[in-house]
């Protein structure tokens, strides 16, 4: 099996291991503390290997198509969190649900949308470009986000010497990932290390959600309820980001290949990402964790949807196609 095979068929993998989680959760009640043990260094592998497939010591390489980057930016990081901010309206008064909601769509992914792209015809090295600039961005702009829209409830929980471990977990894999890069780049030979890296991801995560499950069982059954609210907000969210997707592109005038690569990265979240902020909170937040968990396998569906609509209805071939396919 390949690589892109293997990840065409993650959302699979990752619903086997939330199941086996859970069970193990339940048949052995005990392991809970080891499980939760196990959870931060395989976090911090699990970045380090996706943090080293994006080129972070080529920021510049993103500016060289202006209206792409443009449109792009200004999708993610306006465009998007005024959408989320108007979502998140239609949620329950729970702070850790709402926290929850705005970690994990806040934040464009890094790291699958550049498969997805691939897979949907879009422009795989303007996602590769763009990458690190997202990244970088994501880290400024997220704190800010919050602040803006989680409301006082925000400060009592998102305490320094609370989430210092969550900053741990993200920024030490970064910087090994730079480190890395450097390395790898010294010499032609080295980029097998990184070949043989981008096979880490999907067994990592599936893993981490394993232990997720198997840890935080009575969180994620008391999350349950929240199904029939989370679910349809994420699915909103989905085809939503195509949509402005699609109007950045036209506006813009940009390709096919590039208003698909667009839609990918609107559509995808950094989960991963903001999980260790998740898991940091203090005891009665752990909904937030299970939201972001629950948010991945629902845009790993939506992606399935992608692969089928982006190309061949949204961004076809013909320019006669309206924002919704054929006319």
């Amino acid at each position: 099996m390949d690589r892109l095979t293997l990840e065409r068929r993650q959302v699979w993998v990752y619903l086997s291991a939330i199941i086996a989680g859970l069970l193990a959760g339940s048949i052995w009640p005990g392991l809970g503390t080891l499980l939760e043990r196990m959870l931060w260094p395989t976090l911090m592998l699990l970045l380090y290997a996706s943090f080293v497939q994006v080129p972070l010591l080529h920021l510049r390489e993103a500016f060289r198509d202006h209206r792409f980057v443009t449109a792009a930016l200004a999708g993610n990081f306006i465009l998007l969190p005024a959408l989320v901010w108007g979502l998140v309206q239609w949620l329950p008064p729970d702070p850790a649900l709402r926290l929850g909601v705005l970690l994990v769509l806040l934040v464009p992914c890094t790291d699958w949308f550049i498969t997805f792209s691939q897979l949907g015809g879009g422009n795989v090295p303007r996602a590769i470009a763009l990458t690190p600039v997202n990244l970088l961005l994501q880290f400024l702009l997220l704190p800010v986000y919050l602040w803006l829209m989680a409301g006082t409830a925000l400060s009592a929980v998102l305490t320094p010497t609370g989430i210092w471990p969550a900053f741990v977990v993200v920024l030490l894999p970064l910087v090994l990932a730079a480190v890395s890069e450097r390395w790898i780049e010294a010499r032609a030979e080295r980029a097998l290390l990184r070949e043989r890296l981008a096979w880490w991801p999907v067994p990592l995560l599936a893993l981490v959600v394993f232990l997720i499950a198997g840890a935080q069982v009575g969180a994620v059954r008391n999350a349950l309820r929240l199904l029939p609210l989370i679910v349809p907000l994420f699915v909103v969210f989905l085809l939503l980001a195509a949509l402005i997707a699609k109007g950045l592109a036209r506006l813009m005038r940009l390709p096919n290949d590039q208003g698909r690569t667009l839609a990918f990265s609107f559509g995808t979240r950094n989960s991963f990402v903001v999980l260790p902020v998740a898991l940091a909170l203090p005891a009665g937040w752990e909904v937030a964790a299970v939201v972001i968990v629950v948010q991945s396998l629902v845009e790993l569906f939506g992606m399935l949807f992608y692969l089928w609509w982006v190309p061949r209805r949204l961004f076809g071939r013909h320019p006669e196609h309206g924002i919704f396919g054929r006319r």
